[in-house]
């Protein structure tokens, strides 16, 4: 029995181990994080398959790299947290000021002076005394004051591939002349920036800075010896005659805008402008920098709330807390309902409440979903809106998943996007475009009235959207001035107003509509033939429930659609030559302002004939002129009333099924306060707040080991082994007997 003897004790002191081990440790077993992490102030949530490809401001464009750049880096314009419509308010700025503007001889114009006379607007923009950077090698120094990594000895880069490998860092304050260093790196010929083209539009002489950068930059690759080798540094300090962006003092930052316009302010509020120390330009210049994976676009430098501490490519990216940043109130005002949500109770506390805010990688949705569950991720993905949406549809697809959420305590808020989604009419289709002489405009535009009123988007919404989205009534979206609530806002052309509500006018106007177009019961008036139009889809074919949709909208007037699947590249190409006829398209904002909705509809934009982003090639004369009065206006009620005026022209002329607005929407452990969902607001991450010590209590509950599937695979082991056992004994009792005839012969 000795073998017996020694699997039960075995088996005793495994249960003991594991019952010790779960008793012990301060977390789950199945926690991904060190001991007791979850009990400490950090956040946790999650990036999808790669890393941010670039953290260097003037290239970053991408919304899976702005939780770390809105947060690393400070703009000098933001918006506020909570109010909707957006409102913008400082950041590194000391405040908004408006800028003065100048004729063409000099002159000082006043405020209200008309667009057209303005030749230039200076912004003169004071900065906050007092700013300083977070910790960086490259602004670290030696005891003589020379900088400590500049130049760098030979082999002292050897050992070196994160910026934490570097022992000795610095800071300064930030000045004026880190913004003026930022606007010239838009227009560096080594530097990959997006919105270096817009700027050189508006920011007075910066296109030709950029072309005299280029033919530096040129000069210095002759002088290299071979072609080969690194670089030298491209100083952009040096003084080149570009007045459009200067220092006027430590803290005052003067900005010269061609003409009025009055947009460029949010252009401020992104991080392509947020300051850029020409130390650390200098720095990541250096030899074998780059083969280390060293530059701003891994390891940024800021004045932000939070720093990078930790990066490793494709795995993890983790934020701590800035130790010199100035702070910044939580805001006390916010917009009807935030007061009762609670999003007020931490008016005028210091900001960010968070240490450190760690996101690691996951390749696949369900992993990450389930360890959201778990409550491993306080927020399954910062910047994304489609959690919570996709939480909000499954708990009203499934009770059970209902229950689930409201028993974890999900909070799972929505907002509508500054985004649109429409259905347009190619104005260059002889069928459902303007349409040459005065008869057949009036019939084309009546055709494409019918059709509107024939497509149900308060169905599409529903069945396609699963009822988080908004059904537009015009261009404008809400949060944006401009926008008007039913039943101001609604589209007359569509709709009636029943008991106060939008009311989707019957399919009787719309055949009727139809038959004044010249298409009777959906047939040609002259020839009998059907009418057939054309949705050209930028996706692939095959069975697609959306097409059986948008068939069955037009069959009801009798209307034919035939589907003309293709690639998206196929589909650009003849959105670029103006040969489709309808088409699904979307936008998304830049900024909440109505002109960067309404310049979708803007004539010169077509987009068949100058490649803009007037897809639909909508052109009016009169909304074109309201559009170029519209854009030199500040926002105020005489904006508001032009932006009304222009949405009439396209409801009437209806260029667009206006489709919808869609929502986001967060998804946010009970634990995480201050959270509100937005698509515009980017440094959210300042404003939010955890409870560590609920989050524990939560995860140990919702994670308690369970140890009877131990104890019964432990049973099932003995009854396994015992047969075994059991013959082994007996072979070994009948290896022992020997009969006495056998004794003899043995002998």
């Amino acid at each position: 029995m000795g073998v017996m003897k020694r699997l039960w004790a075995s088996a005793m002191l495994l249960s003991l181990s594991l019952a010790l081990a779960g008793c012990s440790q301060e977390s789950p077993i199945n926690s991904p994080y060190p001991s007791g992490a979850e009990s400490q102030n950090t956040l946790y949530s999650a990036f999808v398959k790669r890393s941010p490809k670039y953290l260097d401001p003037a290239s970053s464009y991408s919304g899976d790299e702005t939780p770390y750049t809105y947060n690393i880096y400070e703009p000098l314009y933001g918006y506020h947290y909570l109010k909707r419509p957006y409102e913008l308010v400082p950041r590194a700025a000391a405040s908004i000021d408006p800028p003065v503007y100048l004729d063409a001889q000099g002159n000082t114009l006043p405020a209200d002076a008309p667009g057209e006379q303005i030749a230039q607007s200076i912004y003169d923009i004071k900065i906050r005394p007092g700013i300083r950077f977070a910790p960086h090698p490259a602004f670290a120094r030696k005891p003589d004051g020379s900088y400590a990594y500049y130049p760098l000895a030979p082999g002292e880069l050897d050992d070196k591939f994160y910026i934490p490998d570097f022992p000795l860092t610095g800071t300064r304050e930030l000045t004026a002349d880190d913004y003026v260093y930022a606007f010239r790196r838009l227009a560096s010929p080594r530097v990959v920036s997006p919105i270096y083209s817009l700027m050189s539009e508006h920011v007075q002489g910066l296109k030709d800075y950029g072309d005299r950068l280029r033919k530096r930059d040129q000069e210095l690759r002759r002088d290299m010896p071979g072609g080969a080798g690194t670089l030298p540094w491209l100083d952009l300090r040096e003084d080149d005659g570009f007045k459009g962006v200067e220092a006027l003092d430590p803290h005052t930052l003067r900005i010269r805008v061609d003409g009025k316009y009055p947009q460029f302010k949010y252009w401020l509020a992104m991080t392509f402008t947020a300051p850029i120390p020409w130390e650390a330009d200098r720095f990541y210049s250096q030899p074998g920098m780059a083969a280390h994976d060293l530059s701003l676009n891994t390891w940024p430098v800021g004045t932000g709330p939070y720093m990078l501490v930790e990066s490793l490519q494709n795995r993890r990216h983790v934020l701590g807390r800035n130790p010199n940043y100035h702070g910044e109130p939580y805001p006390c005002e916010g917009e009807p309902g935030d007061q009762a949500a609670g999003l007020l109770a931490d008016c005028g506390k210091p900001t960010p409440f968070i240490d450190r805010a760690e996101f690691s990688v996951e390749k696949e949705a369900i992993p990450l979903t389930g360890k959201f569950m778990q409550g491993y991720y306080d927020v399954p993905q910062i910047e994304r809106g489609e959690y919570g949406v996709a939480m909000l549809v499954a708990a009203g697809d499934s009770q059970d998943k209902a229950r689930k959420y409201q028993e974890h305590g999900i909070k799972l808020p929505t907002t509508v996007e500054t985004a649109n989604w429409y259905m347009g009419f190619n104005w260059l289709d002889p069928v459902v475009g303007k349409g040459d002489t005065p008869e057949q405009q009036a019939r084309n535009r009546k055709l494409r009235q019918a059709i509107s009123i024939a497509f149900d988007w308060e169905e599409y919404v529903a069945v396609f959207e699963n009822s988080q989205a908004s059904v537009a009534y015009g261009p404008v979206p809400p949060g944006v001035l401009g926008y008007r609530e039913p039943p101001e806002g609604i589209n007359p052309v569509v709709y009636d107003l029943v008991d106060g509500k939008p009311v989707r006018k019957s399919i009787d106007v719309a055949r009727r509509l139809l038959a004044e177009a010249g298409y009777p019961d959906g047939r040609n008036a002259e020839t009998g033939a059907p009418l057939v139009l054309y949705f050209d889809s930028m996706s692939g074919g095959g069975s697609n429930p959306q097409f059986d949709w948008m068939r069955r909208q037009l069959a009801k007037i009798g209307v034919q659609l035939d589907v003309r699947a293709t690639d998206y590249n196929r589909f650009q190409d003849k959105m670029l030559r103006g040969s489709a006829q309808l088409f699904l398209w979307g936008w998304n904002a830049d900024y909440p302002d109505a002109e960067n909705f309404l310049f979708l509809l803007y004539g010169p934009n077509a987009k068949a004939k100058g490649g803009g982003e007037n897809a639909a090639n909508y052109s009016s004369p009169e909304f074109d002129r309201l559009f170029e009065q519209m854009k030199f206006l500040d926002d105020g009620p005489e904006k508001a009333a032009l932006i009304a005026e222009m949405i009439a022209i396209v409801q009437r002329d209806a260029p667009w099924m206006f489709g919808y607005f869609p929502m986001s929407g967060g998804a946010y452990q009970q634990w995480v306060g201050n959270a509100k969902p937005t698509q515009m607001v980017r440094n959210t991450l300042q404003y939010m707040k955890i409870d560590p010590a609920l989050r524990q209590q939560k995860i140990d509950e919702w994670n308690s080991p369970i140890w009877w599937p131990i104890g019964v695979f432990i049973l099932l082991l003995v009854l396994a082994i015992w047969p075994s056992y059991v013959a082994l004994k007996r072979r070994e009792r009948q290896t022992a007997f020997v009969p006495p005839e056998r004794k003899e012969y043995q002998s």
